[in-house]
């Protein structure tokens, strides 16, 4: 995830959260406004309506947001969007659908989709729990991307971190049978908690169980935040997790 922490059926949900417990729920992002620029807010204008998702009182039904049957992938806070709009263009026949709460991220995005003439992704600008939880029904999803969620690292902003047993929980539940959980995050001690987490759900099964951390993916583009690591020395810890 390259920003901090971390785009109708016809019956109503019931989510285990109240809006109002919603509300006041702990969030593992700060939603800054940043710096966009006037190209960017003409996307968020103009091109949001061809690929924006607008969220209702009912879960999405994803065959009729893309207009077909397809494998689907999730980005879980997609950043400035290089990584999602690379594995667009490499995968046609799959859907990609990428949630980021920083507006000039996901005008950027949306620029670049035009630019290549992409219609398999679709973006969500709100909050990823609370997509996961109330607008996703049921195991949905072939492959979730979490790459380098804020790690929070200081020891009294731990309760922010994205990757605790709840949320997991509810991703081992979006996720069908054999999809794929991968994460990334060059912060040693975040990746070694991820690790316990992960493992601690039943649902799931560690790919790399002999050495705990998996191979980094060949198709994963550098992100910012990859690179910039990279340039502090950081070492990457790659994690990839399937549903059994």
């Amino acid at each position: 995830m390259e920003s901090p922490g971390p785009a109708d059926r016809a019956h109503r949900l019931t989510p285990s959260l109240s809006d109002a417990d919603h509300s006041r729920a702990i969030r593992s992002f700060v939603t800054r406004s940043g710096r966009i620029t006037a190209a960017q807010e003409r996307a968020l204008q103009e091109l949001w309506p061809l690929y924006g998702v607008e969220l209702g009182a009912a879960a999405l039904e994803l065959d009729a947001l893309f207009g077909r049957r397809a494998r689907r992938v999730i980005e879980v806070g997609f950043g400035n969007g290089d990584h999602l709009l690379a594995l667009a263009q490499s995968r046609p026949a799959e859907d990609f659908l990428g949630i980021e709460v920083h507006r000039p991220g996901v005008g950027r995005l949306l620029l670049q989709l035009q630019e290549r003439g992409l219609r398999n992704v679709r973006v969500i600008c709100r909050d990823a729990v609370e997509v996961l939880e109330r607008y996703l029904d049921g195991p949905c999803l072939d492959e979730i991307l979490i790459l380098f969620p804020d790690p929070w690292p200081k020891k009294r902003h731990h309760k922010r971190r994205l990757i605790q047993s709840p949320f997991v929980t509810l991703l081992a539940e979006r996720l069908r049978p054999g999809g794929a959980l991968r994460l990334a995050t060059d912060w040693e001690p975040y990746a070694a908690e991820m690790l316990l987490t992960l493992a601690a759900e039943p649902r799931l099964r560690n790919v790399a169980a002999a050495t705990g951390f998996a191979p980094r993916p060949a198709e994963r583009s550098p992100t910012r935040f990859e690179r910039r690591g990279e340039r502090l020395g950081h070492r990457v810890w790659d994690l990839e997790f399937r549903r059994v």
